[in-house]
């Protein structure tokens, strides 16, 4: 009681406050007032002069007054033309900056991901040292990634192009599976009528829009990750300050929860496409087939795409090992059955799952959503979403429906 008591005390201290600022301030407008039409003076010296007297050391910008009336029609119909001006405007605004946002939804999802080794580095050393470490590294990877392989893409590439007539005799022979599979589908036909599609020029200037505007994304996603690297623990603040205070402590459980999803399975599938470029590279090389470095970087680019990206990346090596022989390609092909199984069920349980812990049901409808409407960017980013909305799930609207 004598909480509560005190508790009363202290509301009806503020209530006077506010009505001494509410009458100082009623005060002032009418010193302004007659100020004004007394002795001529400015309206704004006159306010000027009252906020001077209203500012003081406990509160520099003023007392607020009294809220407003939230009962009042035209506040209500304010509010409500507001609300639907509002909306209007964010559906228009993220119809007209689509691609942007995506950009940038990317670059926040790899900044959370790249975060915990900033984190670790931060123990020792400030944080801006750190993201210039991660990113140095990170550059460091990428240009011995390239410099390793542009001389053998370049030498297979050559090659290809040296061989190419070879390969256009084997499709024209009957008596090899390339030929027999060329006369039953047609597939010279079918390439002919794909390069001779349209205007030449068209064709070629569509390419270069296409490299320039991957380019421009990939530079952008990279500045703008440095940037939300650096500053990501200002915008968890900015975001865990939207919350009400006396939900402000769950609200940081649950998103710092929520960051180490997304940053577990950023780096979990980082290591797991890298294991499977390498076993590819290996299989590649013990059995012959041509271009093992370009055909091991398409499968580890496509391996950090969730469920199909490795399926799709063996179909088109296994397609390449026909080139070499029929068994070989029926080799690859089984290689990559056995390897699909061996990361659902030992190395992205081992590496991912533990941290993510998402069923494989909603794993799958989450990439199969996700790719439908963002593409490959929704595909990469479907599993830390659905592991971050099935955490809210869990721990908000369960336990209330379950009280309910």
């Amino acid at each position: 009681m004598a909480n509560a008591a005190g508790a009363g005390d202290e509301r009806r201290a503020a209530e006077d406050r506010d009505d001494d600022a509410s009458a100082l301030a009623a005060e002032d407008t009418a010193a302004m007032a007659r100020a004004g039409l007394d002795h001529g003076a400015e309206p704004v010296a006159a306010a000027e002069d009252a906020a001077a007297r209203a500012s003081t050391d406990g509160a520099p910008l003023g007392r607020p007054g009294r809220p407003l009336d939230r009962r009042s029609p035209y506040l209500i119909g304010l509010l409500g033309a507001a609300g639907v001006a509002t909306t209007y405007g964010a559906i228009q605004l993220l119809s007209a900056g689509r691609e942007v946002l995506v950009l940038i939804g990317l670059s926040l999802f790899l900044a959370i991901g790249l975060d915990p080794p900033v984190r670790a580095l931060s123990r020792r050393m400030p944080r801006g040292l750190a993201v210039a470490v991660v990113t140095a590294g990170m550059l460091a990877v990428g240009a011995g990634f390239l410099a390793a392989a542009i001389p053998p893409l370049v030498a297979q590439t050559q090659q290809l192009i040296h061989e190419f007539p070879q390969y256009l005799h084997a499709a024209q022979d009957r008596h090899s599976l390339v030929g027999r599979l060329n006369a039953r589908f047609h597939l010279g036909q079918r390439a002919q009528q794909l390069a001779g599609a349209g205007d030449v020029g068209n064709r070629l200037l569509g390419a270069g829009r296409m490299v320039l505007g991957a380019t421009a994304g990939a530079l952008t996603v990279l500045v703008l990750t440095i940037y939300f690297l650096f500053d990501l623990p200002r915008v968890r603040r900015l975001i865990y300050r939207m919350f009400p205070h006396s939900r402000r402590p769950r609200a940081i459980l649950i998103g710092d929860e929520v960051f180490t999803k997304v940053g577990g399975f950023v780096l979990g599938n980082l290591i797991t496409s890298l294991i499977a470029g390498i076993g590819t590279f290996a299989w590649l090389l013990a059995f012959g087939v041509p271009y093992p470095l370009l055909l091991a970087l398409t499968v580890a680019l496509l391996d950090l795409i969730p469920v199909v990206g490795s399926t799709v990346g063996g179909i088109i090596v296994s397609l390449v090992a026909l080139t070499v022989s029929f068994p070989v390609a029926l080799a690859t092909g089984v290689f990559y059955g056995v390897f699909r199984l061996a990361e659902d069920y030992l190395l992205v349980p081992k590496i991912v799952g533990r941290v993510v812990e998402v069923p494989a049901t909603v794993t799958l409808v989450a990439v199969l959503l996700g790719a439908a409407v963002l593409g490959i960017v929704g595909a990469l980013v479907a599993i830390p979403v659905a592991a971050s909305i099935r955490i809210v799930l869990q721990e908000t609207v369960f336990p209330r429906l379950d009280r309910s």
